[in-house]
């Protein structure tokens, strides 16, 4: 008797753990299901990234050449915003973020080319894909319209925009898949939370090549090339800046915790490169500039934008002390020593505060915030990922603008440049 009770006791005990056990296994992989509180948020990230810019960057460029320059700067930013959203819906989204088979690791490939495959209900995490698609099309809009200051008041508009969709293609959207899209570098654990190799490293290296293949503007520390209207430079700052909480928490994909660290993580970091580099240009300049201190917080900006989903408050106000003293220097001494022309500073903020944010983000990384503790071998899996981005956009930069240079031309004449491209090339002038 004794031995028949246990018998049934232990089948028992057996068809309960199998019956337990059956719906985690069909709950393994649960379809995702619509977050409506998730979607109003990235609805609403995706607008904040827009603005970033247009009228953001728009401005915040055109306030910062000359005011014969000021339409055709501003012109460029708004004709990528609409030459952008082409690329991407064309082709752009498909390589990023598409499944590229046995080259996967490089590319996604054309499945999702022309967006054949979307459909109304198409889910990407708990959003629709199509909220998806568009707010990586914002990222893919500002990258390439971030380069143009770089070579402000030179290129040749037409030029400009075929190098800009071939960029777009070879570049920006392989780098996009390496990272965000399941490629090698996100196998390899590189952290990028909101583009800090994707977006930042990109456009700085590709800035550098790129004025360094056109070469300076003619009157290059001869003439007085100081920014003509600091308020339109101010006011894109601050719109760059509230922009920038959708760059970044809305890269959380959901309104959760991870999304408001990283809002807070932002605003950190911003205003403390902004001190730091008013700070700095207050000692060796010994008077604090508007110039200085928007470019500070621009560079925090960029600094904070690999790491926002990573790092805690203390590490974001590192990281910004770090960008905004690293950043002055790179985009005055360094540049200076050089000789290169990078008209409005976009290796100096952009490429050199990506590459501190991303180095710093595998110090600072924090385990209950991303997952990721901060160590020696994640900051060499950190480097391992810029060292890629330079390589790849700076062969393909130079390449593609070398190819077009001998096809169509790169460069106004001097004529034009001298006389303003709002007017040679545009037809338009500010009265």
């Amino acid at each position: 008797m004794k031995m028949k009770q246990t018998l049934l006791a232990a089948g028992s005990a057996i068809a309960a753990l199998g019956l337990a056990a059956a719906p985690a296994f069909a709950q393994d992989a649960p379809p995702p299901t619509l977050n409506s509180g998730d979607t109003a948020w990235m609805l609403t990230s995706t607008a904040l990234v827009l603005l970033m810019t247009i009228p953001g960057l728009a401005l915040f460029y055109a306030g910062m050449v000359r005011k014969k320059n000021i339409l055709a700067t501003a012109m460029q930013s708004f004709a990528l915003c609409c030459v952008m959203s082409i690329v991407w819906m064309v082709a752009g989204y498909s390589i990023a973020f598409g499944d590229g088979g046995g080259l996967n690791a490089y590319w996604g490939g054309l499945g999702k080319a022309f967006l054949g495959h979307l459909t109304l209900d198409s889910l990407s995490y708990a959003v629709p894909e199509s909220v998806f698609i568009t707010f990586q099309m914002t990222f893919a809009i500002i990258t390439p319209a971030l380069i143009v200051g770089a070579f402000a008041d030179r290129m040749k508009f037409s030029s400009m925009l075929v190098f800009m969709v071939l960029w777009s293609l070879l570049v920006y959207a392989p780098v996009c898949h390496w990272v965000w899209g399941g490629g090698f570098l996100a196998g390899e654990g590189v952290l990028d939370y909101a583009g800090g190799t994707v977006v930042h490293i990109n456009a700085g290296i590709a800035g550098l090549v790129a004025c360094i293949v056109l070469g300076r503007r003619h009157g290059y520390r001869q003439e007085n090339m100081a920014p003509y209207n600091l308020t339109f430079a101010l006011i894109g700052a601050a719109m760059l800046w509230v922009g920038w909480f959708g760059f970044n928490a809305g890269s959380a994909v959901a309104a959760d915790f991870r999304a408001g660290m990283a809002m807070l993580v932002t605003q950190i970091a911003a205003a403390a490169a902004a001190i730091s580099w008013m700070v700095v240009e207050w000692i060796v300049h010994k008077k604090p500039s508007v110039l200085g201190i928007i470019s500070g917080a621009v560079g925090g900006l960029v600094a904070i934008t690999p790491a926002a989903g990573f790092v805690d408050p203390m590490g974001a106000l590192c990281i910004g002390i770090a960008a905004g003293v690293i950043c002055f220097f790179a985009a005055t001494s360094l540049k200076k020593a050089l000789g290169y022309d990078d008209s409005l500073d976009v290796w100096g903020v952009h490429g050199v505060g990506g590459i501190v944010g991303a180095v710093l983000t595998g110090v600072f990384a924090v385990e209950a915030i991303g997952g990721t503790a901060g160590s020696m071998g994640q900051v060499i899996k950190q480097i391992e990922g810029i060292g890629a981005t330079v390589v790849w956009c700076g062969v393909v930069t130079f390449i593609l603008l070398k190819v077009i240079d001998m096809v169509m031309g790169l460069r106004v004449t001097k004529e034009q440049e001298v006389e303003g491209l709002d007017i040679s090339l545009h037809g338009e002038s500010i009265q």
